[in-house]
């Protein structure tokens, strides 16, 4: 059916905070629509990498095709499914540019939370239609009117226009689905003129090459047909194109308002860029505004448990950036881990589930740094530096202004819990930007926070001072003006460049002292005493003594004259001396991992 009316076309997503039952609502839509059979069907339909099952969480948004017959018409749904968390808000952004409808999703006992505010301003960013849906209204503890309530005044939606569904039991959804025919507006695109389409998301397949996901906004795409993409600037020929159903199913052309899926032999991923407009050679159209490229936000380093699998490592994250761009990674060297990678994430989350696929889909045994954010420095001579590691900051005298990246963050949490959330927040640096109560029991608090204290432990932290019931997420206002030093740690007086840390000037002296004392306890002894220092540039500010292991050399001494036992002792402390000049110290693995726990200790 590739001939269909745009007025039979109906784009949506579907938003919402995490764990509020997109996946599962999305399992009935396939359902009712009966795109998917009794005996395919299974939980998480849409969710096809295992750790997103195992997890029960959306890590990428997938695409799919509905058909539905109302009214003596056949209407094509394409439905976009969302993850939740705030660090895949990338996704979301680009799942909103190829919708004309968004399904915003509310628990019924959870009700509004931190993401599903920040989903509901992107939405009305892209001028998208918003369809609010209370979901999970069959559980016994649901609060319908409360949660109503908090809809009407945290996103000026009217209590009368939110649909009342469950994803688990099916309740309302063909009420949803009237909604989304009725509310939505069909795509606006003119299947007359120049081919113009967008690329969100693209994943490589072994056998076929890189498959290009695309939402058509105007013209025809058929196959065996030439096309361009305008950002790449290469053309390729058509040779396969589709609708995901939800499994790839071909067919002859797309048209305007249609989402689907190009096969072109493309061999690398790195020639399809997400955000790219697709034309034709002989007529092309005007670029689409595309996507801002996904802004990495904690940096951290990757290395092999065993150094020989370095290459090992490498191949599996080579293999698992062709189907998850938005992660990076280049090579460097720690004189404690050896060779290993330096990746960046789009936050903890995102590298909480890298590490996971990396060791479970190519069974690599994976040491991790502490995680850290990309920091700017303005130098004397004018130039700003990106640094996205303690090694790469210049001499205390080049810098004439060190920047932290800052972030606005929104926190919903109960009424009772506002006086912890608060210390909590002041004791990360925190700057009030305003409390609202979204209901008589619930309020959102809003703090500016250096993203650094969010991304270690801000959300544990926050979770065991709410027990449970606190929700965050947070945006990145820019790069400010702050007291920062490198932190280094010297150990025998040499410096370990995977121990170094950049931290608030105030903060510098508590986190040394812990650093050096956990270093102390981690060191094995050696033949010579080992000093282990905490310095700020050539200043230490915290000293531990490992003492040497020791000799009784006077025990052949019985009695005799105590000059002899001198002589003894003091042929003893010159060997000392001398091994300490040109020995090695040993800093174990497990010293190593001990000190990075105490990073994001307060």
């Amino acid at each position: 059916m590739n001939n269909i009316d745009c007025q039979h076309i109906r784009n949506f997503c579907i938003i919402a905070h995490i764990d509020h039952g997109k996946s599962t609502l999305a399992d009935r839509l396939l359902e009712y629509t009966g795109t998917v059979s009794e005996r395919e069907m299974r939980d998480q339909l849409l969710d096809d990498m295992e750790l997103e099952r195992s997890r029960g969480i959306t890590i990428k948004a997938s695409a799919v095709r509905l058909h539905y017959d109302w009214r003596g018409n056949t209407y094509e749904l394409n439905l976009i499914d969302t993850p939740g968390h705030v660090d895949f808000a990338y996704e979301v952004s680009r799942s909103l540019m190829c919708c004309e409808g968004a399904l915003l999703l509310v628990d019924a006992f959870q009700g509004v939370e931190a993401q599903t505010v920040a989903n509901t301003y992107a939405a009305l960013e892209n001028n998208l239609t918003i369809i609010a849906a209370l979901n999970k209204i069959d559980l016994k503890h649901a609060r319908l009117d409360e949660v109503l309530l908090e809809i009407e005044h945290s996103l000026a939606i009217h209590s009368d226009e939110v649909l009342h569904v469950s994803g688990k039991a099916g309740l309302g959804i063909a009420e949803l689905l009237e909604a989304i025919i009725t509310r939505v507006p069909p795509p606006q695109g003119d299947p007359a003129a120049a081919l113009q389409a967008m690329v969100f998301d693209s994943h490589y397949d072994e056998f076929r090459g890189a498959i290009t996901y695309v939402r058509v906004m105007n013209g025809r795409v058929r196959k065996g047909q030439k096309i361009k993409f305008l950002q790449a600037g290469l053309a390729y020929e058509v040779l396969e194109l589709g609708q995901f159903a939800p499994r790839r199913q071909p067919c002859d052309e797309l048209q305007a308002g249609q989402v689907g899926y190009l096969i072109c032999n493309i061999k690398s991923l790195e020639h399809v860029h997400i955000g790219d407009t697709v034309s034709t050679p002989d007529r092309s159209a005007e670029p689409l505004s595309g996507y801002h490229p996904p802004q990495r936000m904690v940096y951290c380093g990757l290395y092999p448990s065993d150094g020989q699998d370095f290459s090992e490592l490498r191949d599996a994250l080579e293999k698992l950036s062709i189907n998850d761009p938005s992660f990076e990674f280049q090579p460097e060297t720690s004189e404690a881990l050896g060779f290993g990678f330096r990746c960046g994430f789009l936050g903890l989350l995102h590298m909480e589930i890298i590490q996971q696929r990396l060791e479970q889909e190519s069974n690599v045994d994976l040491v991790q740094t502490a995680p850290n954010v990309t920091y700017q420095i303005v130098t004397r001579g004018g130039e700003v530096l990106e640094i996205h590691r303690p090694q790469e900051v210049p001499d205390a005298g080049e810098i004439e202004e060190f920047r932290q990246p800052v972030v606005r963050v929104n926190v919903i949490a109960p009424s009772e819990h506002i006086g912890a959330v608060m210390k909590l927040c002041q004791d990360r640096r925190g700057v009030p930007q305003g409390t609202e109560y979204l209901s008589p029991t619930r309020a959102m608090l809003r703090y500016d926070l250096p993203l650094a204290e969010v991304i270690y432990d801000l959300h544990d932290k926050l979770k065991s001072a709410t027990r449970g019931y606190g929700t965050m997420n947070y945006e990145l206002l820019g790069y400010f003006p702050a007291e920062l030093v490198r932190l280094d740690i010297l150990v025998n007086g040499n410096r370990v460049d995977a121990l170094s840390v950049i931290c608030d000037r105030a903060d510098a002296d508590r986190r040394g002292r812990a650093v050096v004392k956990k270093l102390k306890s981690e060191i094995d002894r050696h033949m010579f005493e080992v000093a282990v220092q905490a310095a700020i540039g050539s200043r230490v500010i915290a000293r531990e003594t490992v003492p040497a292991m020791r000799k009784n050399v006077t025990a052949k001494c019985y009695g005799g004259d105590i000059t002899r036992k001198r002589k003894l002792w003091a042929k003893q402390r010159e060997g000392k001396k001398r091994m300490k000049s040109i020995g090695q110290v040993d800093i174990p693995q497990k010293a190593f991992m001990a000190v990075l726990e105490t990073g994001g200790e307060k």
